[in-house]
């Protein structure tokens, strides 16, 4: 064997590596699951009694490296277990994928912890040697691929398994155990690019320059992993310091610093992004689920508040319910009222005015009309203020018998009065004019009341007019005020067409 090992690669692959982030996935019935079985110095999982001498056992490989093998010697001692490891056919890791530079030997304890003891460097013919320690005492020992040594759980490429000897066979105490692997895939990289640029490009390494670069190469994929994790976003200043100690293992290499300074440089780059790796994991877990609780929060706020809106809605549909009947019983109590009390009680009128008609008076019932016409004039009046004027039985309602656009419960029992007197003349036409502000909704509102009281629809007619009929100047506020009223007009040919206090003549050429 040479002193020097050669090994095709290139430094150009070490810029062009690039990450693709992926979502860590989550271990399903798919994952492989390895049952280590605990016994007494004998099969996959071993109790190496404290100070009872060497064990020796043998590594077998996998399906994904069959050819793979070795043995390894186990002392328990005082304080620490010692294992010396050697292994054959350790071919490149990176056969499993770009992404796996190295292989870790794990030691897998019966309740199924699976603790990182050491990487494994094969030299030139495929061989390795491992020197490590450990405080355990009774576990199983599995060797896997990984993306770089400072991983906390095993890939699921399992490459070799601890397997006892004949002449190791004692007591046994089996004990179920099973620990998680992470998912092959997990890390995802494109690296063809790279991969071209080392065929194109290679050169030969010595066996140092050739671990130096492969423990960047590690450190690289490290900080790569850990933001794929989210590190930047859930652990900046962890990632930062990993990156910082990557630059300066790459910036140790290119000065040629040595191999000690830069594998120190490189190893820490890497035990510092797995360190930002998991706590940015822990982190994101910890965002999550604070989301979900401030989902379920908020969910729970939005149900309370529908209730409380519900039940608000179910208490003011009630209050409008039981006012409304208040002012149904009040109208009725009204109506009674001025059935029981109606009687004819003569009214004030305005001096004769004189009225030009250029038609002759023809009808013979004119008195009797006119007789009416005051009966009801007098009657009216002892509800509303009333008027008799060309357009007929002229009532009105002031600003003051309103609260908006509804009438005043105070008008209630006094526009009964107007009802039941004038459902004893259907051939009457009641007209209902609402002038200035809320014209046509108050006409309406007294329309509705009148209706209420008995009166046919059809026979009531509603109108808003506006500021078209204005009783006084809208200069001053006592004007307006005056003008916002309404007004309701009774005519028909029971009461003629003619106030009673018109004169009638007739003309001649």
């Amino acid at each position: 064997m040479t002193s020097k090992l050669l090994i095709t690669t290139t430094l150009g692959f070490f810029c062009t590596l690039g990450a693709i982030a992926q979502n860590q996935p989550g271990y399903s019935a798919n994952v492989p699951i390895y049952r280590v079985t605990v016994v007494d110095r004998t099969v996959s999982a071993i109790d190496y009694q404290y100070r009872n001498g060497p064990t020796n056992i043998d590594f077998r490989g996998t399906v994904l490296l069959p050819q793979a093998k070795g043995d390894a010697i186990v002392e328990s001692k005082t304080g620490r277990t010692e294992i010396v490891a050697h292994f054959d056919r350790l071919l490149a890791p990176t056969r499993f994928g770009s992404e796996y530079l190295t292989y870790v030997l794990w030691a897998i304890t019966p309740d199924g912890h699976a603790k990182n003891l050491g990487e494994i460097l094969p030299g030139s013919s495929d061989k390795a040697k491992l020197l490590v320690t450990t405080d355990l005492q009774a576990f199983g020992l599995i060797v896997t691929a990984e993306p770089y040594s400072a991983v906390r759980l095993p890939s699921d490429v399992v490459v070799l398994e601890n397997e006892p000897r004949p002449d190791t066979i004692g007591g046994r105490e089996p004990i179920q155990a099973k620990y998680e692997l992470l998912p092959r895939g997990h890390y995802t990289y494109n690296v063809q690019e790279g991969m071209a640029a080392a065929d194109a490009n290679a050169v030969r390494l010595s066996p140092h320059q050739y671990q130096s670069v492969v423990e960047l190469y590690e450190a690289q994929n490290a900080v790569q992993i850990a933001q794929s994790a989210d590190a930047g976003r859930y652990a900046p200043e962890t990632l930062g310091k990993a990156q910082d100690q990557l630059r300066q293992a790459q910036e140790a290499l290119d000065h040629k610093a040595g191999m000690t300074v830069v594998v120190t440089l490189a190893r820490q780059a890497a035990q510092t992004a797995e360190d930002a790796r998991i706590l940015a994991m822990q982190r994101k877990q910890g965002d999550e689920l604070a989301q979900a609780q401030g989902r379920v929060s908020l969910a729970e706020a939005r149900t309370a508040q529908a209730e409380a809106a519900a039940q608000t809605a179910q208490t003011q549909a009630a209050a409008e319910h039981a006012l409304l009947e208040q002012e149904r019983a009040a109208r009725q109590a009204a109506q009674a009222q001025a059935v029981a009390a109606a009687a004819d009680v003569p009214a004030a009128q305005p001096a004769p005015q004189i009225v030009v008609q250029t038609q002759p008076a023809r009808d013979s019932d004119e008195p009797r009309k006119k007789e009416l016409r005051l009966q009801l004039l007098a009657r009216f009046n002892t509800s509303l203020s009333a008027r008799d004027t060309p357009r007929g039985l002229t009532l009105t309602l002031p600003d003051s018998d309103f609260q908006g656009t509804r009438v005043s419960p105070a008008v209630y029992e006094r526009l009964a009065h107007i009802a039941t007197v004038l459902k004893a003349y259907p051939d009457l036409t009641v007209e209902v004019d609402g002038n200035q502000q809320f014209s046509f909704e108050r006409a309406h509102a007294v329309r509705d009341v009148l209706i209420d009281d008995g009166l046919p629809a059809g026979e009531v007619i509603a109108r808003g007019l506006g500021d078209s009929r204005p009783l006084t100047s809208n200069a001053t506020a006592a004007g307006r005020e005056q003008n916002r009223r309404v007004e309701i007009v009774i005519s028909g040919n029971p009461i003629g067409d003619m106030p009673y206090w018109a004169q009638s003549y007739n003309l001649k050429p």
